[in-house]
């Protein structure tokens, strides 16, 4: 059966947060989002990540409570996602999230949508695993 659309790219992803002021200042101080849109009637926050959104969803929000437990240290409600960076400058990033306070993970090459390229994994202020890739090449 052929399927009768092609996916394009990433459109959004979805937190579930415990303190979405932490959050957004994180993605959008330190990572370099904007808010995009604000629904505080359901808990909604959506910020600009290039062409893609990241929404945070207050746990204790319309929308939150219905997923559950929040992010803790024995779980996650998500692996990763990963952010498309360019220029990748290895030595500049980590100088930056160093200077953030942010929690750095494992540098290497990995593969991803435009192929095997550099990539830098950190982690937001309530664990989230982030991944900053770089052009393949």
């Amino acid at each position: 059966m052929t399927v009768p659309f092609s996916i394009r790219q990433l459109d959004h992803i979805v937190l579930r947060v415990r303190d979405v002021a932490a959050m957004q200042a994180f993605y959008c101080d330190v990572l370099g989002c904007s808010v995009e849109r604000r629904q505080d009637a359901i808990g909604l926050l959506q910020l600009r990540a290039g062409a893609s959104l990241i929404d945070l969803v207050d746990i204790a929000g319309k929308l939150g409570s219905m997923g559950g437990a929040g992010p803790a240290t024995e779980g996650r409600n998500v692996d990763h996602f990963c952010l498309s960076v360019a220029p990748f400058d290895p030595n500049a990033i980590t100088a930056h999230l160093a200077a953030h306070g942010v929690r750095v993970g494992e540098f290497g090459s990995r593969y991803g949508a435009e192929g095997e390229g550099p990539s830098q994994y950190l982690f937001d202020p309530e664990g989230n695993l982030v991944e900053l890739k770089g052009p393949a090449g």
